[in-house]
C-alpha cells in the first residue's frame, strides 16, 4: 500500500483519529476531514475536497457519525444514513480508489440474537435505539448504492480502553455506568447474565481497520470484535467489576452494595420512577443506561472468520476479563480521567 492517499472522515474523533495516526505513522498521506459529524447533514460536506485530491485518493475511511445511544431518529437519519450516501458519492469521484471503509457497530444487527455472521441482515428483529437503526440503514445503503465500489463494512465492538493497560481517553456509556456503580447510584443493572459482551481496545480497532482496508481484501462485512467463544458474559463482567472495586479501600468503607441484575420490567419501572423524582445525578446517569438496556437481554453469538482470515497470526484481541479489570483500576486511580495516574 505504498504511497496511499487516505481521506478519513471524523478524523477529529476517537477512532478516526487513531486510524489517521496509523496511516501517518506508516508514511501515507492523510486528508483529515475532521469537522463535526453534524456537518454531514449539509448539502455538500465534501466541497472542500479538491478535484486534484479526488484524483489521488486511494482509501476512504468513514468514521464520522453521531454515536450517542439517545440520538433521535431524524438526526440519526440526516447524519448517519444520508451522510453515508454522500460518502458513497465522494467515492464515485475518486478514480484511484482501492478501499472504502465504513465504520459501523456490532449492534447494527439490532435485537437479533443467536449466531451473527459477517453479512448484512434485515431489520426485522427491531432495534434498542435509533443509533442502532441508523447504522443498520447505513449498511444497507452502502451495499445498495455502492454495490460496484470496493467497500468494507467494519462493525466495531464496544471500545472500553485505549489499549490493554486500561487507560481511557474517551468515555462512553460503559464508563458512565461504572461511575454510577462505584458511587452507589446504580441499584440495578438490566440484562441477562448469560448475554455476551464484546469489549475491545482502540488499538485493536485501529490496527484492524488498516489491515482490512489493504488492497486485495474482499468486499464485505468484518466484525472488529472477539468471536463468541472468546467473549465475556454480562454476569462474568459484573463479577470482574465487583472484584476490582472491592479492592479499593474507600469503596469498601462506603459499603456500596453490588447492583442487582434485574429483568426488563423491573428496570423500566426503576428508570421511569427516577425520571419522575430522582436526583439530577442519578437521573442523568440512568438515562445513559436506558437507551441500550434492551441489548443486555440479547445474547449475540458473533462470528469473525473474515476478520481472522485477514489478520492471520496478528489476530490477538484483548482478554476481556483482564481488560475490564484494568479499565476499572484506571478509572478509579484517575477519578474517571480527572487526575493523572500516580
Amino acid at each position: 500500500m505504498a504511497g496511499a492517499v487516505v481521506l478519513v472522515t471524523g478524523a477529529g474523533g476517537y477512532v478516526g483519529g487513531l486510524v489517521a495516526r496509523r496511516y501517518r505513522e506508516a508514511g501515507h498521506e492523510v486528508l483529515a476531514h475532521g469537522r463535526e459529524a453534524g456537518d454531514l447533514s449539509s448539502p455538500d460536506p465534501f466541497s472542500g475536497v479538491t478535484a486534484e485530491q479526488r484524483r489521488r485518493i486511494t482509501h476512504i475511511v468513514h468514521s464520522a457519525a453521531i454515536t450517542r445511544f439517545d440520538v433521535g431518529r431524524e438526526a440519526a437519519r440526516a447524519v448517519n444514513v444520508d451522510g453515508v450516501g454522500k460518502v458513497v458519492g465522494l467515492a464515485r469521484g475518486c478514480p484511484r480508489l482501492e478501499s472504502l471503509g465504513i465504520l459501523s457497530t456490532v449492534y447494527s444487527t439490532g435485537l437479533r440474537g443467536g449466531p451473527i455472521t459477517e453479512q448484512l441482515y434485515d431489520g426485522d428483529a427491531g432495534f434498542a435505539n435509533d443509533y442502532e437503526w441508523s447504522k443498520w440503514a447505513a449498511e444497507q445503503q452502502v451495499a445498495e448504492a455502492g454495490r460496484d465500489l470496493p467497500w468494507r463494512i467494519l462493525r466495531v465492538a464496544t471500545v472500553v480502553a485505549d489499549d490493554e493497560s486500561g487507560a481511557v481517553t474517551q468515555h462512553n456509556a460503559f464508563h458512565e455506568t461504572l461511575k454510577l456503580w462505584f458511587n452507589g447510584l446504580l441499584p440495578l443493572v438490566p440484562g441477562d447474565a448469560g448475554a455476551r459482551l464484546y469489549l475491545v481496545t482502540g488499538d485493536f480497532v485501529a490496527d484492524a481497520v488498516v489491515r482490512v482496508l489493504e488492497r486485495g481484501v474482499p468486499t464485505g462485512v468484518y466484525h472488529l470484535a472477539h468471536a463468541a467463544a472468546d467473549s465475556i458474559t454480562l454476569g462474568e463482567a459484573l463479577d470482574v467489576v465487583s472484584d476490582a472495586f472491592e479492592a479499593v479501600e474507600v469503596y469498601r468503607r462506603r459499603r456500596v452494595p453490588r447492583p442487582l441484575l434485574g429483568d426488563r420490567e423491573t428496570f423500566d419501572m426503576l428508570a421511569s420512577g427516577v425520571d419522575a423524582f430522582g436526583g439530577g445525578m442519578v437521573r442523568q446517569s440512568l438515562r445513559s443506561v436506558v437507551p441500550f438496556a434492551r441489548q443486555l437481554f440479547v445474547d449475540k453469538e458473533l462470528h469473525n472468520a473474515a476478520l481472522r482470515k485477514v489478520l492471520g497470526d496478528t489476530y490477538r484481541p484483548p482478554d476481556p476479563a483482564t481488560l475490564v479489570h484494568r479499565t476499572c483500576e484506571w478509572l478509579v486511580a484517575t477519578k474517571w480521567g480527572r487526575h493523572a495516574v500516580a
